[in-house]
């Protein structure tokens, strides 16, 4: 089954070609997605994401309902693999 995210948009910038990306937050994990699809998006918004790419805009509270539904049918797993743009936090060290 092929199936579509909600995300947060929390940030908008367009890449060295100029396409638009942005880091789109999916329960507190961040991805860079394409934007190119959702050209009218703005932060705050939410959007519907299906491998990398914004398809299509939604409000909060399907965004929500969507997410929600999606955890607890466990289709959330994919989202935790880590992903080359990820920050690397290096653990602290005492002493």
């Amino acid at each position: 089954m092929c199936l579509g995210v909600p995300g947060k948009v929390l940030q908008i910038e367009k890449n060295s070609i100029g396409m638009p990306m942005g880091r789109v937050s999916f329960g507190g994990i961040t991805r860079e997605v394409c934007l190119a699809y959702v050209p009218h998006v703005q932060v705050g918004e939410y959007v519907l994401v299906h491998v990398g790419f914004a398809i299509s805009t939604i409000d909060e509270q399907e965004a929500t309902y969507v997410f929600e539904m999606l955890r607890q049918m466990d289709e959330l797993g994919e989202l935790e693999i880590p992903q080359p743009d990820d920050e690397i936090v290096a653990p602290e060290v005492d002493g």
